[in-house]
């Protein structure tokens, strides 16, 4: 999680993309909660590679978010941004025996659990219409024998969505060193964790699949308010309407701790996060991050920061922490 998140700013300019929440969870603690109901195995520790700029803040949210889900957490830096492998291998102190490595910025989930008895590596897959804009993976039955790089031709329909399981993760370190070492570079002239993969599997290591039921994108402000759009119909959360007098609340939304909602009309596809105060207000289709108070505004397709105050707003808006609109 060492980039930037340039396309949800305003918001990734205070909080790193995975920090960011659906309907009251931050994206990269659904992700762990994923791995702890579908993965065979207990996560002990957990390991943050991040840029070199990120606040101690960040740290201590991590840490307490790792403590909540019963695993020790370590931060380690990408000082310079040269591509996936070369991100992973700011770990490489931390590579050896079981590891998972996911980049952290996309929403997965399984009804199935995850075997990965007699695999070397585990691959999450996702079946996608159009397979010319991803990295795929090539199978037969469960064992994957290839992997190409946004194919030009159809060769497979399954999209590698950034997780991976290996068992003994020296393998991969071992690859990434051979990249890095004989400067042997991808897409973009960056290091590539596909060309360490596939290093891996042409050295007759058994790599198999694993797929996902859902892949949910959050990489940008639209898919962002999609993707909680599509996790709060799904979770269906509960609220409690004689605690907002004088207002009609939609379903499906989700309304955290302390939200004061007066004389307003909220939802569908509504999250309000904690502290957060809405009045003679009419929200649709909207994020709103902590703390934040709305007045007399009609927001609809609109994501509020933290700290936030807006007065006589119409429309769709995109407002970072600690901002101030008025047209009173």
């Amino acid at each position: 999680m060492a980039g930037r998140g340039t396309r949800v700013r305003p918001h990734s300019h205070t909080t790193p993309k995975p920090l960011l929440p659906v309907a009251g969870t931050m994206i990269i603690e659904r992700i762990v909660k994923t791995f702890k109901r579908t993965l065979e195995r207990n996560i002990d520790e957990i390991v943050y590679i991040l840029g070199p700029d990120f606040s101690q803040e960040i740290k201590d949210k991590l840490t307490a978010m790792s403590t909540r889900n019963d695993a020790k957490a370590t931060f380690r830096v990408q000082e310079v941004a040269l591509g996936t492998a070369h991100a992973v291998y700011s770990a490489a102190k931390d590579l050896s025996g079981e590891a998972i490595i996911v980049f952290a910025d996309t929403i997965f989930d399984s009804k199935d659990t995850v075997t990965i008895e007699g695999a070397d590596s585990v691959i999450w897959l996702k079946e996608v219409e159009d397979p010319s804009r991803f990295g795929v993976a090539v199978y037969e039955g469960d064992k994957i024998t290839d992997f190409v790089e946004k194919p030009s031709e159809p060769i497979s329909n399954l999209a590698i969505i950034g997780v991976y399981y290996f068992r003994e993760s020296e393998q991969l370190k071992k690859e990434i060193e051979y990249l890095l070492d004989n400067q042997i570079t991808g897409h973009g002239g960056e290091y590539q964790l596909t060309d360490a993969l596939d290093r891996m599997l042409k050295d007759g290591k058994t790599f198999k699949k694993a797929t996902v039921d859902e892949w949910l994108d959050c990489g940008t402000l639209p898919a962002w308010l999609e993707t909680t759009g599509i996790i709060l119909e799904k979770e269906n959360h509960n609220f409690n309407t004689d605690a907002f007098p004088g207002s009609k609340i939609h379903p499906p939304v989700y309304i955290g701790e302390d939200v004061k909602i007066m004389n307003s009309e909220v939802g569908p596809n509504v999250s309000i996060e904690e502290g957060s105060v809405i009045q003679d207000s009419v929200i649709t289709n909207t994020i709103i991050q902590e703390n934040s108070v709305i007045r007399n505004s009609k927001l609809d397709k609109s994501t509020v920061g933290n700290h936030v105050e807006i007065t006589g707003e119409s429309g769709t808006v995109h407002i970072g922490d600690h901002s101030i609109i008025n047209h009173s």
